[in-house]
């Protein structure tokens, strides 16, 4: 059976007003009403008739506005350390595919981060960090020195304390994310790095987080590689990402609208790792010991256009190489309307599904618990079935 998402309700207000997202019990799926013909049908009607403050430009310049950079020098990235390691293009290994832009990723998160009230668009990744929080207090040991690849503005550290890590190394590709980073307990230093070019030494940390990041790499069994290189025998690394059903409301509007107007679709949501490559690539970097658990969060919206400020407010538009310039108008207006007839909840919102996965893998030590030797059993499987039995008759017997 399916786990049942647990709802984040970001309360969003037509008026670009937000409050703080609450949380509430699930209670019902996200609505399919009309199958996906009769959603386009409806799509060309409404279409025609939408009301002409749904066509002002500051709605559609949300599809067209390229996020602007300035440079910002790493010595002027405040008083922490900051060591450059961020990769030449190019450098990637050869067996890597290139799917991502990454130095456009960068500029995107950079945008972000300077925006005059990023906050405003933290409720997930600040859901997510603490979820990776709340992993990492269930080890019942305190970390010395512990690493977030792809920290934005410090959404785990937020949530831990001294007793629990000593000290905090924080990396990311942007800059301004280092820069403005949340208040925190415990002490950091912030790296501008790469995760797939960590510049670190062999066995130097007790602790490796990463929440949200890795769908971005372009070389994932690279990073993970990475990540078990810089970790210590014994040491445990737990992450976070994003699943293949993220957002699938929005890939589904999306295209069914371009494929009726313009006679077939363009990715306009980046890939996303299957959960059963996971274990594969965890295991194949070295981890053992391994957990692999999902969980999916679901966000209600005004509408499409309002998900998608949010989006490009979190740094998470698409990158990839092959994604598309330009949506014409008449065919975002029309995924809107698809999303609103094939998802609408009763109170008029539309829901976005974001699908994670929580991975944890340890690096191996000695200590660690063995398998038993192959034909060491004193016990055949074929016997466990009178278990019941013997007890039963145990019992009587007493």
């Amino acid at each position: 059976m399916r786990r049942r998402p647990r709802v984040l309700r970001g309360t969003l207000l037509r008026d670009g007003k937000r409050t703080g997202p609450n949380y509430v019990p699930f209670t019902s799926a996200a609505t399919r009403s009309v199958g996906a013909g009769a959603a386009v049908a409806q799509a060309q009607r409404k279409c025609a008739c939408l009301p002409g403050e749904m066509l002002r430009l500051g709605v559609l310049c949300l599809w067209r506005r390229r996020p602007l950079v300035f440079g910002v020098p790493a010595k002027n990235l405040g008083l922490r350390k900051v060591a450059s390691g961020v990769s030449p293009p190019g450098s990637t290994s050869p067996r890597a595919l290139n799917i991502f832009d990454r130095d456009l990723k960068r500029k995107q998160k950079n945008w972000a981060a300077r925006q005059p009230e990023p906050m405003k668009f933290d409720y997930l990744k600040e859901e997510v960090g603490s979820r990776i929080a709340d992993r990492v207090y269930d080890i019942a040991r305190k970390f010395s020195l512990a690493l977030d690849v792809g920290c934005g503005r410090g959404y785990i550290a937020q949530h831990l304390n001294k007793e629990t890590v000593g000290k905090f190394f924080q990396v990311d590709i942007a800059e301004n994310a280092l820069k403005n980073t949340l208040e925190m307990e415990i002490p950091t230093v912030s790296v501008l790095a790469d995760e797939e070019f960590l510049p670190f030494r062999e066995n130097t940390f007790d602790l490796v987080v990463s929440s949200l990041s890795l769908h971005w790499v372009n070389d994932l069994p690279r990073a993970l590689e990475q990540i078990h290189y810089v970790l210590k025998p014994d040491g445990v690394f737990i992450g976070a990402m994003f699943g293949g059903d993220t957002l699938y409301e929005l890939r589904c509007s999306l295209q069914l609208a371009e494929t009726e107007r313009e006679g077939g679709f363009s990715p306009h949501v980046s890939p996303f790792t299957a959960v059963n490559d996971l274990g594969h690539l965890l295991g194949r970097a070295g981890f053992n010991t391994l957990t692999v658990d999902t969980d999916e969060i679901q966000v209600n919206y005004p509408g499409m256009f309002e998900l998608m400020e949010d989006l490009q407010g979190m740094g998470e538009s698409n990158c990839a190489w092959n994604r598309k310039a330009l949506l014409h108008r008449d065919t975002m207006l029309a995924a809107a309307a698809v999303y609103g007839e094939m998802y609408r909840n009763e109170d008029g919102s539309v829901p976005a599904t974001y699908q994670i996965y929580y991975m944890i893998g340890w690096k191996y030590h000695d200590s660690q618990a063995q398998p038993a030797e192959r034909g060491s059993a004193t016990v055949s499987f074929g016997e466990l079935g009178k278990i019941n039995n013997l007890m039963s008759q145990e019992k009587k017997s007493q």
